[in-house]
Formats: structure tokens, C-alpha cells, sequence
């Protein structure tokens, strides 16, 4: 992508300006962003797919005057939601794109950001009057508006207090600044933490285009377990002795050379910046827990994708100057497979000419990333 190019979709600014001017720093507004859009799905299939076990869905219900909202999770049969004459609710169906090809397509349109950051596309349908209160996210947003009317109440408020009479995070009190209707195509960008407040005005859609924010607790978390990992693979790994352990009278106490052992074990490890890497990019890159791949019923041949490949949908790759990350797993890699990883990870496919440049350990990979669903070949 070109990140000079002035882009209908970022309202005539490129994809520099608009991170250099909005990003996490203030609100964007774009009427008509992608003209003349259509919804990507109709109300009858986004309900077949909060149907399914697989699909992360929540109903949300407004109760009368102030006293707040109701949440379920679903799965939901279509008999288990409100007629849709009922005002004031809302479904939400997370993670669209890993189910459906053309929201996987409308989200490579914010591919100047970086994939690692990139979530996924939430669907709101709401009936009329419906929304989820109030309230602010951690992360960035796109509110692409895909069918009806929305009206945005905005404020970039410095109390964040949440009621605590709700299952839902909703402001205690919120003081819009700015309020805009949106319609069809039309895109309201929000950065981390800015109230604000979505309302349906008659039937509507929303999609929501997310970024993942990781809490250092969350980060923390995966990191060390990968390097636990890691740690666990190496053949010659330490264990911990104590040949010169004295006979102790008081036994309850921590040994000291237990907690230099310990110490010394998580410094090494916290102090290797490959290491580290490895465990990063393969935490970013492990798939979701409701996600699993469909795998060919016969093992590839490289006559079967030498016409080149493209990454699933569900496939998360990415890279760093050392390894290449795919689903969870980070291989080395190095001269001209480096590069050409790199465009996969980018592009997320490689032509028969890259295909062909690659080396053939790397053919050997690309089969067996076939034969898990990973990779498609391309359609001839």
C-alpha cells in the first residue's frame, strides 16, 4: 500500500497524515468513506451466524427509563431474540471476518496499520433505539455505518466512572461535546478512552473495526508462558541441586540458593532479545479458542499450489527481523525465503514466480501449511 495516497476512506488525507494527525490523538469524521456501501451480509444471515457455536455473539437489552441493560452470550436461535419491531436491543457478532471472506476483504483496507495491532470486525444490529450505553474502549475504532441510521454522541471526557448498578461498562456520567448522524458508508474514527455513545435510529448495522490493546498483564502473561515453553524444549534444560545443602533446624524457610537459582533462570531468559521475540510473535499470531482450520482431504502436492498461495482468513502471520510467525508457531528464516515470508505476511500471498523462488525447506513448509488450512492454493 501506498501510504502517500490520498484515500477516500481516510476523508482525502493518505494513510501518513491520518497517523500522524489522528491517530490515538483525536476523532475523524468521513461522510461517505466507501460510497454507495452495501452491507456485507443481510439480517438473516448475521442472525444464522450468531447461531453457530463458534461465533462469539452477545444480546444486549435497554430496560425501560435508566434502570440499564440486560447482557446474554450465545449462541442464539432466532426464537431466543426479540421480535424486531421491539425497540432498544442490540446483537453483537464478534470476529465476522474469521467467518466471512468479504469482511475479511473490507478490513485489508486499514492494512497501513500494523497487522499485530488489527483485531477484527464487529457487527451491531440493533432495532430501533438500540445501542450499549454510554461508554469508552481501551483501543482505537473505525464505526463504519453498513446499514440505517446511527446517531454518535462524542465527548473526550476526563471521568471515566462506571455505574455499577450494570453488567455493561457505562458511564456514570457522560457529557457528549458533538453529535453526529451516520448513514451508509459513512466512517467516524475514535481513539483509546474517548466517550462515546451509538443510538439506533430505526433498524441499523455497525461494523466495528478493532484494534487489539494488550493490558502489560496480558502481555506478561503470554510472554512467560512461551518462554516456560521454550524453556521446557531444551534437552540439556537446568535442574535445580543443592549438594552443599546443611541440615537445618528450621526447614520452613525459602532456601537462598533457591531464589538465586530462580532469579537467575527468568533473568536469562527476560535478557535474551531473540528470545523474547519468538515468544512475542508467537503470541501475537496463537490463533483465537474458537478458532480451528479446514484441512484438505488429501495431503497437497506441490503441483497443487505451485500456481501460487494465499493465507486463509483465519491465519494470522507476521514477522521480525529474525523469525516469521504463522498461528502461533515462529520459524528463522533467512535470505531470499526471508523476504518472501515477509511478503506473504504483508500481501498475504505469493505468485508462482515467488513460489518458485522459494528454497526447498521453504517449498516443504508451504506443503505442510497447506495441508493444515493455512494456506489456499489460488484459485487458477
Amino acid at each position: 500500500m501506498d501510504i502517500q495516497q490520498a484515500l477516500p476512506l481516510l476523508g482525502g488525507l493518505s494513510p501518513a497524515q491520518f497517523m500522524k494527525q489522528y491517530w490515538q490523538k483525536k476523532p475523524l469524521l468521513v461522510r461517505q468513506a466507501i460510497p454507495q456501501f452495501q452491507a456485507l451480509l443481510s439480517r438473516t444471515d448475521l442472525l444464522a451466524l450468531a447461531e453457530q457455536e463458534d461465533v462469539e455473539s452477545r444480546l444486549v437489552k435497554k430496560i425501560k427509563g435508566d434502570a440499564g441493560w440486560q447482557v446474554r452470550s450465545g449462541p442464539f436461535e432466532r426464537r431466543q431474540l426479540p421480535p424486531f419491531k421491539t425497540p432498544d436491543w442490540t446483537l453483537l457478532v464478534q470476529g465476522v471476518d474469521l467467518h466471512l471472506d468479504a469482511a475479511h476483504e473490507l478490513l485489508q483496507a486499514f492494512r497501513f496499520l500494523p497487522a499485530a495491532r488489527l483485531d477484527d470486525l464487529m457487527i451491531s444490529f440493533a432495532s430501533d433505539g438500540g445501542g450499549v450505553g454510554p461508554h469508552f474502549d481501551s483501543y482505537d475504532v473505525f464505526l463504519l455505518q453498513a446499514h440505517g441510521t446511527r446517531e454518535w454522541r462524542i465527548g473526550q471526557q476526563k471521568d471515566l466512572t462506571l455505574r455499577d448498578d450494570t453488567p455493561l461498562k457505562v458511564l456514570a456520567h457522560f457529557e457528549p461535546e458533538q453529535t453526529f448522524l451516520l448513514e451508509p458508508g459513512d466512517l467516524l474514527y475514535l481513539p483509546p478512552r474517548y466517550a462515546h455513545d451509538g443510538i439506533a435510529r430505526g433498524e441499523c448495522m455497525t461494523y466495528s473495526i478493532g484494534f487489539r490493546a494488550p493490558k502489560a498483564s496480558e502481555l506478561a502473561q503470554g510472554l512467560l508462558q512461551r518462554l516456560a515453553e521454550q524453556a521446557e524444549s531444551e534437552e540439556n534444560a537446568a535442574l535445580y541441586s543443592d549438594p552443599k545443602q546443611e541440615a537445618l533446624s528450621h526447614p520452613g524457610g525459602v532456601p537462598a540458593g533457591l531464589q538465586n537459582f530462580a532469579s537467575k533462570v527468568t533473568s536469562r531468559w527476560l535478557s535474551d532479545p531473540k528470545a523474547l521475540a519468538l515468544a512475542l510473535g508467537e503470541w501475537l499470531t496463537e490463533p483465537k479458542p474458537r478458532i480451528w482450520f479446514d484441512a484438505p482431504q488429501q495431503a497437497p502436492e506441490w503441483a497443487d499450489v505451485e500456481g501460487g498461495v494465499g493465507l486463509d482468513r483465519r491465519t494470522k502471520a507476521l514477522y521480525d527481523a529474525h523469525y516469521f510467525f504463522i498461528n502461533g508457531e515462529g520459524f528463522r528464516a533467512g535470505g531470499k525465503d526471508a523476504k518472501l515470508m515477509r511478503q506473504l505476511a504483508d500481501v498475504r500471498q505469493l505468485s508462482p514466480q515467488e513460489m518458485t523462488a522459494l528454497s526447498p525447506l521453504a517449498k516443504e513448509l508451504v506443503l505442510e501449511w497447506c495441508d493444515s488450512g493455512w494456506l489456499r492454493p489460488m484459485a487458477a
